[in-house]
């Protein structure tokens, strides 16, 4: 059969990173809006698939062995079922080498995305070169970033006049189930929720230490917005039970404590439905974003350029200081950036965040 009769087929090989995938929704939108007939496949890592459920940017989302615990021999899984589908163009947005030779190895007929090292260079059909003022450490926000390399590499998804950047997700009937499920086991349920919504406390950050603003000061956050007449949601993700054991131990008031307890697809379904976010710099505050749910979001070695859009309903919270942004993981000296930041400051912010909500 040829591609012409079985309908183009488009591979998007997303971020590995939670936010990532989130700020790429712009990109598969105009992706679809481009190639409306073709078939769109999202690969990503196994725990991430379930954030593209509930919407129609892809017709299916493929976890990947290979970013799973399937070794050398998810690898060649993956491989091999990318290589069966045949599909007629890949888009790697990642600027890993693994990313791009896995769709080269798959057959992909042509393979396009940026790169910065020879070897990924060497493994794409079609290097896309970035605009300099992105400089080599991409100081753009992820948004534009992917939906450059889509209008790039597909020119009917072009947008007229300035580009859609919404972030775009959606939630399913049976990810609302999950988060019920959820809440009863934290002695809750979604009707106590759904009537009084919390504002949602995330301290936890994936990527590393660095981006977590101290426990105690978010326990003397969680205290004062509970004062306030506020139920508040300590929400933690699988890893971060210590963090959000933490903060619930300095509290001197109750909270609905859900450590490790959503997959991403309740998470959604919880953050959809929230008065607001605390969060650092980390997944969470995506998800609350795509939902225009107002938000605090602390920024210590990450720089808020890589991530400047969507920020209408977010109030950001930084210090100046010569270390940052750093992007390490663990600081290496007294973590001034974030501890300087103060719980009143946070409270402060809050209120402001509340404040615009409403308007």
């Amino acid at each position: 059969m040829s591609p012409a009769s079985r309908g183009e087929r488009i591979a998007v090989r997303c971020p590995n990173w939670l936010g990532d995938v989130v700020m790429s929704t712009p990109a598969l939108r105009a992706l679809r809006r481009g190639r409306p007939k073709a078939h769109i496949v999202a690969l990503l890592p196994p725990p991430l698939a379930p954030l593209l459920e509930g919407t129609d940017l892809v017709d299916e989302v493929w976890p990947l062995d290979s970013r799973g615990e399937g070794g050398a021999s998810g690898w060649r899984a993956d491989r091999a079922r990318i290589a069966r589908d045949r599909f007629d163009l890949g888009l790697a947005i990642p600027e890993s080498a693994s990313s791009a030779w896995l769709l080269r190895a798959g057959r992909v007929r042509r393979v396009v995305g940026f790169a910065r090292d020879p070897l990924r260079r060497a493994l794409l059909h079609e290097v896309l070169e970035a605009p300099p003022a992105w400089g080599r450490r991409r100081l753009v926000s992820r948004e534009r970033f992917a939906l450059t390399l889509v209008e790039a590499a597909v020119p009917e998804a072009r947008s007229v006049g300035e580009p859609d950047l919404r972030l775009l997700l959606g939630v399913t009937p049976e990810e609302e189930d999950r988060l019920a499920a959820a809440l009863e086991e934290a002695e809750t349920t979604r009707a106590a929720v759904e009537a009084r919504p919390p504002i949602v406390i995330a301290p936890g950050a994936s990527f590393g230490d660095a981006k977590c603003w101290p426990t105690a000061s978010f326990a003397a956050l969680a205290d004062r917005l509970a004062e306030r007449g506020a139920p508040v949601v300590l929400l933690g993700a699988p890893g971060e039970s210590a963090r959000v054991r933490a903060v619930a131990a300095g509290m001197k008031g109750p909270a609905t404590v859900l450590d490790g307890s959503l997959d991403l697809g309740a998470l959604k379904a919880l953050l959809r439905g929230a008065r607001a976010l605390v969060a650092n710099d980390a997944g969470a505050r995506h998800v609350a974003a795509a939902f225009a749910v107002p938000s605090v979001v602390f920024f210590g070695p990450t720089s808020v350029a890589k991530t400047a859009d969507n920020l209408e309903r977010i109030e950001v919270l930084e210090t100046e200081h010569d270390c940052r942004p750093c992007y390490r993981r663990t600081c290496p000296i007294d973590h001034r950036c974030l501890r300087s930041i103060t719980a009143d400051t946070a409270f402060d912010a809050v209120e402001r965040a509340l404040a615009a909500g409403r308007a």
